[in-house]
């Protein structure tokens, strides 16, 4: 459970959240946003402890107290979580107690995560992690107690565009009339899926991509990279914790993006439409999650592949081995096919985020490339 100084940056957002809980002045309802990777999660639990502790220093928590001993545990009966899951193997809709321990053992290995990895961790496959009407009802039941330590008591909730409609109706009435002493910290990835009668009811703390040299010095301090391998990761990971992590990683997953990529656009330029067939199956055997991650890293090496047209290497954020193929591929991706290439991998993304047939996506999207790619 961070602190307000275990978070990188954003130390706008951290004095001015201080400064509400020292005045007294807490907002009842906060919508933390921004990009992914730029902190939202780790802030939200660090203003959820600094407002259980009893302890509290001019700018943050104690980290001592027997309040701040539970909630590094995450385990404050103060302290209420939800966060999107997948139904029952009966079919029932399930609640977040129900995959606590799964949410504590994600959050001891890190507070910057994706919902690709709760995803993964909750071994949710091609079902899509939601939050059902049934927590509405147990969000109710757990406010309506009373504080346990005689303070504030905190709702946090992880991606609340996940609700379902009727989930979001419920949560709806408890912002109009929040229970004595009680925090929502609402943390969104895409706040514009929000109903906006939501949003009307919070408070916006919208965070910044971080700075190269944030990135870099957590690099540094985290992991002991040297400063040229941290200013280089910083420098690729686009203001975001995770893709700084997930490129410090690359590992198996990375390698399978890279190797589907390339093939997929060494195939679209043969017109080998039995292989581009195979392709499409590979990679729809992939999770939701997953294929929507590819289809992201699919467009960013075409962005990069056309930026390294212009011969200018600050332009570019590619490792190694992405350079070398796109000293070959750069020629391909130019102002004649750009945006009409891009275009069909963010189509394809769309249509995989509204469930569509995977096979049907990726192989109707390798069919569309053959031609796009001949353009220019």
């Amino acid at each position: 459970m961070p602190l307000f100084r275990d978070v990188v940056g954003q130390d706008e957002a951290k004095r001015f959240l201080a400064g509400c809980v020292r005045s007294g002045k807490v907002p009842h309802a906060l919508l933390f946003s921004g990009a992914e990777g730029s902190g939202k999660l780790a802030l939200a639990l660090a203003l959820a402890n600094y407002l259980l502790c009893e302890n509290r220093r001019e700018d943050d928590s104690c980290g001592a107290c027997p309040s701040c001993r539970m909630t590094e545990r995450l385990a404050h009966p103060d302290l209420h979580f939800a966060f999107p899951v997948v139904k029952r193997k009966s079919g029932k809709d399930a609640v977040c107690d129900d995959f606590l321990p799964q949410w504590r053992a994600m959050l001891e290995r890190g507070t910057y995560v994706s919902f690709r990895q709760w995803a993964e961790q909750l071994d949710a496959g091609n079902q899509q992690p939601q939050i059902y009407v049934r927590e509405s009802d147990e969000i109710q039941r757990k406010l309506s107690l009373k504080s346990s330590r005689g303070g504030y008591k905190v709702m946090l909730v992880w991606l609340p565009e996940k609700m379902n409609a009727e989930c979001a109706d419920k949560l709806l009435k408890l912002l109009e009339e929040p229970p004595l002493q009680t925090v929502f910290l609402l943390v969104s990835e895409e706040p514009g899926l929000l109903p906006a009668t939501v949003v009307s009811r919070t408070q916006r703390i919208a965070l910044r991509p971080l700075d190269d040299a944030e990135v870099s010095g957590f690099l540094r301090r985290r992991f002991g990279l040297s400063e040229e391998d941290s200013r280089r990761l910083a420098r690729q990971s686009e203001g975001s914790i995770l893709k700084a992590l997930d490129r410090m990683r690359l590992g198996d997953e990375r390698r399978l993006q890279f190797e589907l990529f390339t093939g997929l656009m060494r195939t679209a330029y043969r017109r080998d439409v039995r292989a581009l067939k195979a392709w499409s199956d590979r990679a729809a055997c992939l999770g939701r999650e997953r294929q929507k991650e590819l289809l992201e890293y699919c467009q960013r090496m075409v962005r990069e592949s056309f930026a390294a047209n212009f011969r200018r290497p600050e332009m570019v954020c590619m490792d190694e081995d992405e350079e070398r193929f796109a000293s070959r591929f750069s020629p391909f991706i130019n102002e004649g096919n750009v945006f009409q290439v891009s275009g069909l991998l963010e189509e394809a993304q769309g249509h995989i985020e509204r469930n569509a047939n995977p096979r049907m996506v990726f192989f109707d999207m390798a069919l569309r490339l053959t031609v796009e790619m001949k353009q220019g």
